[in-house]
């Protein structure tokens, strides 16, 4: 399946210059969200993963389907102020400032295999930081799993060392 032609180009958004990839079409198609989910289910049916974190918001659209199709927990990662139990935290660089990633402390066990899912990479300074908040829990992470990749702005090198899986790429 051409995964591309689910996706919907926005120029301009959210701020000129931008060209905006927005999944929306993707989401409403059955067919082709099931064609995501089952080709990330067959991926790693066999990996050993031991949980699915999903970045907030769109990571919990693709991770917790996986997560259940794995049969292993599904961990949200969230923004500040949504957790309400004991949480880990850090902070990461955003183009425009700062970021903050929270976990819970009890969501992932030492040692636990831990494959990280979010819709979309760009500059990977999200992703880096959701690794950061799995290793601190002392789980390893197995790797990235992403719909989108946007190629050009190199977020893969920044996860270098772990292994990075996207579906679509765009330069």
């Amino acid at each position: 399946m051409d995964l591309k032609t689910f996706i919907r180009d926005v120029p301009d958004f959210p701020q000129a210059g931008v060209l905006f990839r927005d999944i929306t079409p993707l989401l409403q198609s059955p067919e082709a969200f099931r064609y995501v989910i089952q080709t990330l289910t067959k991926r790693y049916e066999t990996a050993g993963i031991d949980a699915i974190v999903g970045i907030e918001s769109r990571g919990f659209i693709f991770g917790a389907p996986l997560a259940n199709n794995l049969g292993v927990p599904f961990v949200p990662i969230r923004k500040p102020g949504k957790l309400p139990a004991a949480r880990m935290s850090v902070e990461y660089a955003l183009e425009y400032g700062q970021g903050q990633l929270d976990i819970h402390q009890d969501a992932i066990k030492p040692g636990q295999s831990v494959l990280i899912v979010d819709d979309l990479l760009a500059t990977g300074g999200t992703a880096a930081a959701a690794a950061q908040l799995v290793e601190l829990l002392s789980g390893r992470v197995h790797g990235f799993a992403f719909l989108v990749e946007l190629s050009g702005l190199d977020g893969r090198k920044r996860l270098d060392g772990y292994e990075v899986v996207s579906l679509i790429e765009y330069p």
